[in-house]
C-alpha cells in the first residue's frame, strides 16, 4: 500500500489523473484496452474535473460503476447520470462505454444483469479491473459496502445487491470483495478534516472497516489524502 498526503483537493485532482493517465496508457498498451470502475460521491468531482487533462486513447476505455443507486438515469441520485451531464461533455468518451443499470428492474434484477454485462467486457467470470477508482465515506464505508453489514462476507456473488443500504436511497448494487481485491489497481482520493478520523481508524489503527478491507491480492493499492484528512496519520 502506497499512502500519497499532498496539500489540498487541487493536488488530489492532479495526482489522480497524473496515476489515472500511467494506469490507461499501461493497460491500453499491454492489453489493448483499459477497463476502469468509477465511484460516486466526492470522487465525481475529481473525476469530471481531472480526466478531461488525461492523454490517452478514449476509444480503448470501457467504464463500469464500483456501485450505482437503483434509480432512474435521470435522478440526481444517479451515479451514471452525474457522469453523464459533467463528465462526457468535457471529454471524447461515449455514453456507450459506460457499462449501466438495467432501468426499471428490481436491485436483485439490477445485480443478476450487471453480472452478465461485465461477463461480456471481460469475456468470462474473472472480472479483472485495470483500476477502480474509490472513496470512504465518514463511516469507513466503500462502494456500497457499509460496517457490519451482511454483504461484507459475501464470496459467491461479483455484484450484489443491497436493499437497505444504511445511507439513501437504500436499493444500489455493489462490487464485492473477490471483485474489488482482483484489481490491477486500487486508488482511494481521500479529502477533508471529515473523513480525518477515518483514515487514522483505517491506515493507522488498522481498524476492521470496509475500505480497509480493500487490499489487492496482486494488484496495487494507492491512497491519496490531501492535509486536513491526513492531520492523524
Amino acid at each position: 500500500m502506497t499512502i500519497i498526503k499532498v496539500i489540498d483537493e487541487e493536488e488530489i485532482i492532479r495526482k489522480l489523473s497524473t496515476y489515472i493517465q500511467k494506469i490507461s496508457n499501461d493497460a491500453i498498451l499491454n492489453r489493448n484496452k483499459f477497463v476502469v470502475g468509477l465511484s460516486g460521491g466526492s470522487v465525481v468531482k475529481y473525476l469530471c474535473e481531472g480526466l478531461p487533462q488525461v492523454e490517452t486513447d478514449w476509444s480503448k476505455w470501457t467504464l463500469a460503476f464500483c456501485d450505482e443507486r437503483v434509480v432512474p438515469e435521470d435522478s440526481s441520485d444517479s451515479t451514471f447520470g452525474i457522469y453523464k451531464k459533467d463528465l462526457i461533455p468535457k471529454t471524447e468518451l461515449k455514453e456507450s462505454q459506460f457499462i449501466t443499470i438495467k432501468q426499471g428492474a428490481t436491485a436483485q434484477e439490477t445485480a443478476k444483469d450487471y453480472i452478465e454485462k461485465l461477463r461480456k467486457v471481460f469475456g468470462g467470470d474473472d472480472f479483472k479491473f485495470d483500476l477502480l477508482l474509490l472513496g470512504m465515506g465518514p463511516d469507513g464505508h466503500t462502494c456500497s459496502l457499509f460496517p457490519g453489514h451482511k454483504l461484507l462476507e459475501e464470496t459467491e456473488d461479483k455484484v450484489a445487491a443491497i436493499t437497505d443500504s444504511p445511507k439513501p436511497p437504500p436499493e444500489r448494487i455493489t462490487l464485492t470483495y473477490p471483485v474489488i481485491n482482483g484489481a490491477r489497481n486500487c486508488i482511494f482520493a481521500i479529502s477533508g478534516a471529515g473523513k480525518s478520523e477515518m483514515a487514522k481508524r483505517i491506515l493507522k489503527d488498522k481498524e476492521d472497516l470496509p475500505a480497509g478491507r480493500v487490499k489487492p491480492t496482486d494488484g496495487s493499492l494507492y491512497w491519496i489524502l490531501d492535509e486536513e484528512a491526513a492531520v492523524h496519520l
